[in-house]
């Protein structure tokens, strides 16, 4: 039976000194019996002078260059030996017995062995946050969704999703993962840097028969974008990106019909960001388009040692339901 004493809280750090000083002590405060970790991504601000006057409690782990969030927590997690490990956002606020739902489902028949919360919004506490919402899913064509948010409708809280099921992907931003598996599956693919690499996590994982669940008895409250901002065009660029990469590496069949229509999807949301008068977003999405191209090579070599399971997706195409069939909640998909 694992206990709080099983889980290492990992947080990723790079300039987040004020993110530190804000959240870290409700962290400390409501999980007295874990572990925690600091992992410094090289930071050029004082967070580690910080941590070590202000919190000298905590492990700090110092990476030897700021290499994202992949090979970021990649580095930082070969010295946590803790079973259980909680990959969590600095810009997180936990709440009081949040780490008790967590062990309860790690303890229970169904054993998963990657775990999300619920996630709400730090801004407005009464709405789900766009980065994991009530857990993650997927459409054929690689699109991502969650409960709680479809695209950019996102639902407010209404106790609906207080349950505990098994869903497709979990979220970055507080991600419990058994500490074996995550060696097993070897980690993040580095060359995402940031953004779909914990969905490309998942997925791996789901082709190697394990379980993902959300868990909506735990709450955590996340500000979101505080280190790149939605509206950040490097951002479009990594996920359009990643999430073109995700799907020709993990898919099952039919990739390249697959990949085709998701480049032309692709292509459609670019020339909306020209309507919206975002010109430095379309040409992120082209940028995107053209490194995946580039690197096709390398992607299709990882895919041939891939493990690969059908029955991945949720709906056929979200971007469809959504746009067309004017779909804008989970539950009327």
């Amino acid at each position: 039976m694992y206990s709080d004493k099983d889980i290492a809280i990992v947080i990723l750090n790079w300039n987040g000194r004020t993110l530190l000083e804000q959240f870290l002590p409700s962290i400390l405060k409501y999980s007295e019996a874990t572990k925690i970790y600091v992992a410094d991504n090289a930071s050029t601000d004082s967070s580690v002078e910080f941590l070590k006057t202000s919190f000298p409690e905590v492990t700090i782990i110092q990476n030897s260059e700021n290499g994202g969030y992949a090979k970021g927590y990649n580095e930082a997690l070969q010295h946590v030996s803790e079973p259980l490990l909680c990959l969590l956002n600095s810009d997180i606020e936990v709440t009081e017995n949040w780490l008790h739902g967590i062990l309860t489902a790690f303890n229970s028949e169904t054993k998963p062995d990657i775990i999300q919360p619920k996630i709400l919004d730090y801004k407005d506490k009464s709405k789900f946050e766009y980065a994991g919402a009530a857990g993650g899913f997927i459409d054929k064509y690689g699109y991502p969704f969650c409960r709680g948010r479809i695209f950019d409708s996102i639902e407010d809280d209404k106790g609906q999703y207080n349950d505990v099921i098994d869903i497709f992907w979990a979220s970055g931003a507080c991600f419990f993962i058994k500490n074996e598996i995550f060696k097993s599956l070897k980690g993040f693919d580095e060359s995402y840097f940031a953004h779909m690499e914990e969905i490309d996590l998942c997925w791996r994982a789901y082709n190697s028969n394990y379980k993902t669940q959300y868990v909506g008895t735990s709450t955590v409250y996340h500000v979101g974008g505080a280190t790149l901002s939605n509206t950040n065009p490097k951002k479009t660029y990594l996920n359009f990106r990643n999430s073109l990469m995700t799907l020709v590496k993990n898919t099952d069949k039919n990739v390249f019909s697959k990949a085709i229509t998701r480049m032309f999807l692709d292509g459609v949301a670019g020339i909306r960001f020209l309507f919206q008068l975002k010109p430095l977003h379309f040409w992120a999405v082209l940028k995107a388009h053209y490194s995946f191209y580039i690197n096709l090579g390398g992607i299709l070599k990882v895919r041939r040692t891939c493990k690969r399971r059908s029955n991945y997706y949720q709906t056929s195409s979200i971007v469809w339901s959504y746009f067309i069939k004017k779909v804008k909640t989970f539950d009327c998909l």
